[in-house]
């Protein structure tokens, strides 16, 4: 969705990535604790078919992991809602105030 908006097209992506950023990197978090839970449930399993393993690094990591979705899931709903905002889609005078005060930013 952040590459449908205006600002984004217009290559504003700095303002999108310094709004957005606690998302993604909850994103980013949450992907990694997941594929690295994942490929060691399936490491585990692979090696003895027959027993269910549960170790206590496993535990700890399938806790975390948890906790971390939980931030992930608020953060992904309240982001899908500000990305809803008209603001991102259109040029308009904040847009142009915040990309004049990015400029001042940048030369002075």
């Amino acid at each position: 969705m952040l590459f449908n908006t205006y600002v984004f097209q217009v290559g504003l992506v700095a303002i999108l990535l310094e709004r957005f950023r606690i998302p993604l990197f909850l994103n980013a978090l949450y992907l990694t604790l997941t594929i690295i839970l994942h490929s060691w449930i399936t490491n585990l399993r692979w090696l003895s078919t027959n027993k269910f393993i549960w170790t206590d690094g496993l535990q700890s990591l399938f806790a975390f992991q948890r906790m971390v979705s939980v931030l992930y899931y608020y953060f992904y709903k309240r982001t899908s809602e500000c990305l809803g905002d008209p603001r991102l889609y259109e040029d308009t005078p904040w847009l142009r105030e915040v990309f004049a005060g990015r400029r001042q930013r940048a030369t002075g």
